[in-house]
């Protein structure tokens, strides 16, 4: 029996969606639950019960929940990419102060990814054993090119490599660089969500957003 053999007799699953495509369809119904509720809503039960299918019929295509949560943990981690990627667009020929505002604004956009979908920045972030990264000799995370759920680390390697090539980082405070970016940003980002600061009101809180991302940029661009 196919996919659309499995599912529930509920009138109107079937519509959910397109013959063949119950996995795309399995790891939306996970990526809205993510939403609502983080890592922990992400169960292959509920997204089969939530596309109109039988549990049975959702394992033809997961191996069981890590594997569902691995694919929103990626969809989660292609948004953030993508909201970076909208803030901070670059033309290959960008001047110094372009790359600049570029470094700030995919810092807001990494933010603002985490304060409007708070379940999804989560699920991102999760850990799951795929999702290890190899260290280079310096210790320095290095992704594996291509994939989405390294890409917003990729964007970050790459604006600061142009801010060294365009002559605003001296070269020697390059090493390590995404390392202090990455965690000065998510750090803020999870104080704005789950500590102190998110008791901020809306002006005092973009006030520190972009406090804290001028520091990380006048340290990075000091002579």
């Amino acid at each position: 029996m196919d996919d659309m053999g499995e599912t529930s007799g509920k009138t109107g699953h079937r519509a959910a969606y397109h013959h063949g495509d119950l996995r795309n369809a399995l790891i939306d119904a996970a990526t809205d639950l993510a939403r609502e509720g983080g890592p922990d809503a992400v169960v292959l039960r509920a997204a089969a019960r939530r596309v109109g299918v039988s549990p049975t019929a959702a394992y033809r295509h997961f191996n069981g929940q890590g594997d569902l949560l691995f694919a929103v943990k990626v969809c989660g981690q292609r948004r953030l990419a993508e909201s970076m990627a909208a803030a901070g667009e670059l033309g290959q020929d960008a001047t110094g102060d372009e790359v600049e505002d570029a470094v700030l604004a995919m810092g807001r956009g990494y933010i603002s990814f985490a304060l409007r979908e708070p379940g999804l920045f989560r699920s991102a972030f999760c850990d799951t054993p795929e999702l290890a990264m190899v260290l280079n000799e310096s210790g320095v995370p290095s992704p594996s090119s291509g994939e989405w759920q390294f890409r917003s680390f990729e964007m970050l390697i790459d604006v600061l490599d142009r801010l060294v090539a365009c002559g605003r980082m001296p070269a020697h405070r390059r090493p390590g660089a995404e390392v202090a970016a990455w965690s000065m940003v998510h750090g803020l980002s999870v104080l704005l969500l789950d500590g102190p600061f998110a008791q901020l009101p809306d002006d005092r809180r973009e006030a520190a957003v972009d406090r804290t991302l001028r520091t990380l940029l006048a340290g990075f661009t000091a002579p």
